[in-house]
């Protein structure tokens, strides 16, 4: 989805610094230099993610154009060359994502990662953690300028559930003083559950301790702000913490995700809990394309690229609950629960559907069948695995595009 970014800015030089910097981030700049332009282009669409508006206007000297966009419920980032300690605290009482120093042309670089920021916000989901309903309503209101989606708690107990109950939860912000369970002892049990690259969290206090940001940091809180904390270091520290739990979380996807079919790799495969524990019976299938060497010979291995990627689609689709990764080249193993049943019949009517389709990439129709191994039992994941290679073979070997399910016991498999 393109976003647009309505721009509002007297000075030529400035405008089009502003569209370059826009565009090349990826949004649509609607262009005005007066109050008058803009509203005619208010008059025909709201639907911007935020507004970048100069201060002084032409028709408007004292930011006037803030308030008409405000009016609107459109986000804005003022741009001004007055900031002199009146005119920020006037910019800083409206409910402004933020304002720039109009001070030399080198701001402008700093509006795509702020546009960056906002569109990531709308993924994100924040819990804010305090007994004081005026203190939640404050720091909600904080947040949702910046596009987050927001819930709160008036306690830690009542908070754990919450983020044990709702995996979207990426971030908490609590404060230190609550009944029963403090901001710190909070910041300890959700780190029991919850890691950095899954959570982060912002704690927050108005005791004059000064060893509770050593105390929150050596819990595991991601940073600490003391109370009455300024509206700009508390949205900078927002958007550093959100940064990096991000990167963290990209980071996490490349190094445990199959670049050309996005499903997981081997190495996240082994190192999952679900992989690990060997308490029950539970299925694994491999998967694999038959004749997958002749598919990239006869027709081009951008064509066998499509077919993994699409066999990888097929999978999610079929098996959203079960554990899919690719193992290399053509094949694929998925970890289901213990449903021997109705894992042999999803199985087989993934393999059914898959013979019966016929795709059409750059104008060219070719089909693709697989071939399944499939085992149900109690035995740990190499065992699991072994069987259902066994199985495989057995597939290919009987003629493939057909599953050969393991028979119980096979002893002489199990090493």
């Amino acid at each position: 989805m393109e976003y647009k970014v309505l721009v509002v800015e007297d000075s030529r030089p400035f405008r089009r610094l502003l569209e370059t910097e826009i565009r090349t981030a990826g949004y649509i700049p609607c262009i005005a230099s007066s109050i008058a332009q803009a509203e005619t282009i208010l008059n025909q669409e709201t639907d911007f993610l935020c507004a970048i508006l100069d201060y002084c206007l032409p028709d408007g000297q004292d930011g006037e154009i803030i308030d008409v966009c405000l009016s609107l419920d459109i986000k804005v980032i003022v741009l001004t060359a007055m900031m002199d300690a009146r005119t920020r605290e006037r910019v800083l009482a409206k409910t402004v994502i933020d304002y720039i120093p109009k001070d030399s042309p080198a701001c402008v670089s700093s509006i795509a990662p702020l546009l960056h920021r906002l569109e990531k916000n709308q993924q994100h989901h924040v819990l804010v953690v305090d007994d004081s309903l005026t203190s939640r309503r404050y720091v909600r209101s904080l947040l949702e300028r910046q596009y987050l989606n927001v819930m709160d708690a008036q306690d830690g107990q009542e908070a754990l559930a919450m983020v044990r109950a709702d995996p979207r939860i990426s971030l908490v912000i609590t404060d230190y003083t609550m009944p029963e369970m403090d901001g710190v002892q909070l910041v300890k049990a959700l780190r029991q559950h919850k890691v950095d690259g899954q959570l982060a969290i912002i704690g927050l206090s108005g005791d004059d301790d000064p060893s509770l940001t050593a105390r929150f940091l050596k819990a595991g809180a991601n940073d600490f702000l003391a109370k009455p904390f300024n509206q700009e270091e508390f949205y900078c520290r927002l958007h550093s913490t959100l940064n990096a739990l991000d990167t963290e979380r990209r980071l996490f996807h490349l190094a445990n995700t199959d670049y050309l079919t996005q499903t997981w790799n081997r190495r996240y495969f082994f190192e999952h809990p679900q992989t690990r524990k060997n308490n029950g019976p539970r299925g694994l299938a491999l998967i694999d394309i038959d004749h997958f060497k002749k598919v990239n010979d006869s027709l081009g291995h951008h064509i066998g690229d499509i077919a993994l990627i699409e066999l990888a689609k097929v999978l999610n689709r079929y098996f959203p609950d079960a554990l899919v990764a690719r193992f290399g080249g053509e094949e694929f193993c998925v970890l289901y629960g213990n449903n021997d049943q109705g894992f042999e019949a999803r199985l087989n009517a993934m393999r059914e559907e898959l013979a019966a389709t016929t795709w059409t990439p750059y104008d060219q129709a070719f089909q693709f069948t697989v071939s399944i191994g499939m085992v149900h039992g109690d035995a740990s994941i190499h065992q699991l695995i072994q069987r259902a290679d066994h199985c495989l073979y057995q597939a290919k070997a009987k003629g493939r595009n057909q599953l050969v399910k393991a028979s119980e016991p096979q002893p002489a498999l199990l090493v």
